[in-house]
């Protein structure tokens, strides 16, 4: 018997089938650590490109600088030659502008360059659920204009344009993309609560355009009883998805025990999404 199992462990074919698995799981290492390496690499390029564009960048903005403060010599002479021409500064833009491409590719907001531009494409998710992309059309002329869009009318776009677009693009697309997310992420709050929670809503969920200002009543059911509640979340800061001001009350009659759920129901909405909050409800009903 002994024989029978030192065969048994030390058998060819098991011990190859082992050798096989090693070698299958150091071969999928490699590959793993061979692709995590690559990435590393093109990061480091990428990064080490941003470097370059940006001091080229600098560089010349100084030159546009001094060019616009009118620092001319006598008789319309400039005064420094090295300052830049209008082709240097259409170039410069151009450079830019590939730059931001490169940057922004991970971030959400990705673009091509045009005849007369570029065009960018906003995606928005929630929670890593992809939900809607925005499309913004820009001319880069002396002037960088918004040639056409199909952001919602209700996004401050001309505000954000205004204070950004002229003196710092990415900083435009940036705001942009936090206005764009956060209003998908209060839509979205907003839908799924009528969707999956449409047995405790009563009535219709109150919003409007913008989505940061939600009205509405809802049931919780506690030891057989059933207490109505009125919630309404207003959100101040158009660029996030929770809410900064939240007032949630019981009914009239109800008894007095009921103010400190609501207080708690509130201090929830501040902290988690519509659904989620409605989600800890069903399990607290359960337990």
């Amino acid at each position: 018997r002994g024989k029978m199992e030192e065969g048994k462990a030390y058998s060819p074919d098991g011990v190859f089938a082992h050798l096989e698995m090693l070698e299958a799981r150091a071969h999928e290492a490699a590959i793993k650590q061979e692709e995590t390496e690559r990435q590393e690499e093109k990061l480091a390029r990428l990064k080490a490109r941003v470097r370059e564009l940006r001091h080229q960048r600098d560089e010349l903005q100084a030159k546009v600088d001094l060019q616009q403060n009118g620092q001319l010599g006598k008789e319309g002479a400039v005064s420094d030659p090295a300052q830049p021409s209008a082709r240097a500064v259409l170039e410069w833009k151009i450079k830019s502008l590939k730059a931001m491409l490169q940057v922004f590719y991970l971030t959400g907001i990705s673009g091509k360059l045009t005849k007369r531009g570029v065009c960018f494409c906003i995606s928005t998710a929630y929670e890593g659920t992809y939900l809607d992309s925005y499309y913004l059309d820009l001319l880069t002329k002396s002037e960088v204009q918004i040639h056409r869009h199909s952001i919602p009318i209700f996004i401050p776009l001309e505000q954000i344009a205004k204070k950004y677009l002229q003196t710092d693009i990415r900083r435009f697309l940036s705001v942009l993309s936090d206005h764009l997310n956060a209003y998908v992420g209060r839509r979205y709050q907003a839908d799924q609560l009528q969707e999956r929670f449409s047995d405790q809503i009563e009535g219709t969920l109150q919003r409007n355009s913008l989505c940061n200002l939600l009205v509405f009543n809802y049931d919780v059911s506690s030891k057989s009883k059933t207490f109505p509640f009125t919630a309404r979340l207003l959100y101040g800061d158009l660029c996030c998805s929770l809410p900064t001001e939240v007032t949630v009350s019981p009914a009239p009659d109800a008894p007095a025990s009921l103010a400190e759920m609501a207080a708690a129901h509130s201090d929830l909405f501040r902290r988690v999404a519509l659904h989620k909050a409605f989600c800890s409800f069903s399990s607290t009903e359960e337990s």
